[in-house]
């Protein structure tokens, strides 16, 4: 891929740096080290981001672009020139991508027993139990659709998947039509066991493309088909809602309708089908060839499953660990009161999150619990003790971000849940997406008032916890709940900015206190003394804080970026950022921890946040970043989540000053370092 020179106005672009993190994903299911249906995970994983790398990232520059053309207004880089850039790497990507699954992936595991029947794949001996099948539980539910004047080009809904016939033969009016399109209704699956004494192996699935394919002339008696083509399209499924809204769940929920439909961006359609219906395709949905995909293979990857019971070709079996602590049967709150207690997840379970919320819902000393809820679900168990805590007479106020990006729905359902539970439900601040991961409980102890407080780099949902990396710090600090108490008044109430003494938050004081911790050390270097910053984090593009980052490495300080997918940043330039080296970890587990460490003249501060170093975090966000003030909890988050990921050499990956990314170099000594899987050998050791 081409890669644009840096220049103040630009930072690079986002778009071109953050599909830079899907094509690593998509190189780790090359990695002959992995185990196969690992590798067929990390195809599905690049299917699913891809999908929605399209749905927001794309769909925004078209939009942009489509703007720009109305008002004539300049572009500093072209939105045009970075669309072309984006559809020339996306389609080498998707073109590797079907490469390694059809003649890499596929194979090795039809060699293990393991088979993904597609339309050319159906033997004789498959007919029989396809016909039944078909004629059962397909054919009464679809739907097919010629198109005629009569019948115009049907509204398909985001992402679903579709076919298009071609036909020959008149209809039972006598017309001649020449095209149909059949919808393939959501309450289909698209993967069906086969049994095994029609397969031959346990673990045999058939697409219903190919069942439907197989069978697709029975959809238009008397007519023939002469040709059927699966294909899917891919719409803008961004949201925008108005600031001066009366309810935000009810204008959130008009709005969720509109994403189904949305302009669409993208066509996917089987690599077979004829030019002349790619073209009417593209017509139907405005669309140019830059937006068509021809696909070799299955449409949507992300369907595909990996839940075969083969423990041989995944990952080495983990649990998540209770921490020691919480092994002894001691009141959570008791635990607390004596010490700090940090976990880390997955390596730790999520169980005691659970289990203070729990222990809380059911304590006649507890008087209140206060949450931020961004993504949990409605089957949550943290939903579900929030609600019983109501129902026990206890406050429970929860602050629901309803419009975290995809779960819109979802939240809607939770808040209602606890509303009919008695919980008091805000919705945060319109204009302001609540980022925040707070959790404050309220006791009464010896006639006073103790709070208990969990602050989090990552969402309250159980199974994120048990797929994502984050921090979690239960502590009773004195000035980190009452600065947690603020905030939640703040996001409750009306008045002014929070004073807080221990936290920094965002849109109010995170920005620029980063930016004058970063300065402090670029001072430290400048007479001499030592300096070092390292930042974890999902994405750094925000100006200031880059501009920030190579003054400091201008004045010498050493500072290493751990950035999972988007950097604006470009490293090792002579006069500009030399001291500055940037990877990013693309391993079993996706990294979600964020960490500021500045060394600050040997006092060594360290942070934890649920922001991540973009504009919309720090300035359009509600987010808490925290201190870790107990040393030894420090000294473990710098040694097992900074220093062990800076000397990984399994799955990182250098950021060049030319903006690609290459795999970081082998040990010369054959020393293998992988950070995720020295916790998970640590974690099992203290079992």
């Amino acid at each position: 891929m081409q890669n644009f020179q840096h220049s103040s106005e630009t930072y690079f672009n986002r778009e071109l740096s953050l599909f830079e993190f899907n094509r690593r994903v998509l190189a780790q299911a090359q990695d002959p080290d992995l185990p196969l249906l690992e590798r067929l995970s990390f195809l599905i994983i690049f299917a699913r981001n891809l999908d929605e790398f399209f749905e927001i990232r794309v769909a925004g520059l078209m939009k942009q672009r489509d703007l720009n053309a109305i008002a004539r207004t300049p572009d500093a880089l072209p939105t045009e020139v970075v669309l072309h850039e984006l559809s020339q790497a996306v389609h080498a990507s998707v073109k590797k991508q079907y490469e390694i699954l059809n003649h890499a992936v596929l194979p090795e595991l039809q060699s293990r027993g393991i088979q993904f029947i597609q339309y050319q794949d159906i033997l004789e001996k498959h007919k029989a139990w396809i016909a039944k099948y078909f004629a059962k539980e397909v054919q009464p539910v679809l739907t097919p659709i010629s198109l005629d004047p009569s019948h115009p080009f049907p509204r398909l809904v985001n992402k679903s998947l579709n076919f298009i016939v071609s036909l020959e033969g008149k209809d039972a009016f006598g017309r001649e039509i020449t095209l149909a399109v059949v919808p393939a209704p959501r309450s289909l699956p698209r993967l069906i066991a086969l049994p095994k004494d029609v397969a031959g192996s346990a673990d045999a699935q058939i697409f219903l493309t190919a069942i439907i394919q197989q069978h697709i002339s029975e959809l238009f008696p008397g007519m023939k088909a002469t040709g059927c083509y699966a294909f899917r399209v891919t719409r803008n499924a961004d949201l925008i809602l108005a600031e001066d809204v009366d309810d935000l769940a009810v204008a959130l929920k008009d709005e969720l309708s509109s994403r189904r439909f949305g302009r669409a961006v993208r066509l996917e359609i089987e690599d077979d089908c004829p030019e002349a219906i790619m073209q009417y395709l593209l017509d139907q949905f405005d669309l140019s060839e830059q937006e068509l995909y021809r696909i070799g293979g299955p449409i949507n990857l992300s369907r595909l499953s990996t839940s075969f019971e083969r423990p041989e070709l995944k990952h080495p079996h983990f649990t998540p660990v209770i921490p020691k602590i919480f092994r002894k049967p001691h009141s959570m709150f008791e635990i607390l009161k004596a010490q700090d207690v940090l976990l880390h997840h997955p390596f730790d379970s999520f169980q005691p999150v659970i289990s203070l919320l729990r222990e809380a819902a059911k304590d006649p000393k507890v008087l209140a619990i206060k949450q931020t809820l961004y993504r949990s679900g409605p089957d949550s168990e943290i939903v579900q003790v929030l609600a019983e805590a109501a129902r026990n007479g206890k406050e429970v106020t929860a602050v629901i971000e309803l419009r975290a990006r995809f779960d819109e729905e979802s939240n809607i359902t939770v808040a209602n849940i606890l509303q009919e539970a008695g919980a008091v439900v805000v919705y945060g601040i319109v204009g302001y997406k609540t980022h925040a991961k707070m959790i404050l409980i309220v006791r009464r102890e010896n006639n006073q008032l103790l709070r208990y407080a969990h602050l989090g780099t990552g969402n309250y949902h159980a199974s994120n916890a048990r797929m994502y990396t984050d921090y979690g710090l239960m502590t009773t600090q004195p000035e980190i709940c009452e600065d947690v108490h603020r905030m939640f008044q703040e996001l409750t109430g009306m008045g002014k900015m929070a004073k807080l003494k221990a936290l920094l938050h965002a849109p109010f004081t995170l920005h620029s206190e980063l930016l004058r911790l970063i300065d402090q050390e670029t001072a430290l270097a400048q007479a001499g003394k030592a300096a070092r910053i390292i930042i974890k984090v999902n994405a750094l593009t925000e100006p200031q804080l880059i501009a920030a980052l190579y003054r400091a490495s201008e004045a010498g300080v050493q500072v290493d970026l751990i950035i999972r997918s988007i950097c604006c940043l470009i490293p090792q330039v002579p006069g500009m950022s030399e001291n500055i080296r940037v990877r990013s970890i693309v391993g079993r587990f996706l990294e979600h921890t964020r960490v500021y460490y500045f060394e600050h003249g040997g006092q060594k501060k360290l942070y934890c946040a649920s922001a991540d170093w973009m504009g919309r975090n720090l300035f359009s966000r509600v987010e808490t970043c925290f201190p870790v003030l107990d040393a030894g909890l420090k000294k473990r988050i710098f040694k097992d989540g900074l220093v062990s990921y800076l000397n990984d050499n399994q799955n990182a990956w250098d950021l060049q000053p030319d903006g690609t990314w290459i795999k970081a170099a082998a040990d010369p000594a054959g020393q293998a370092h992988s950070a995720q899987r020295l916790l998970i050998e640590q974690k099992m050791l203290k079992v």
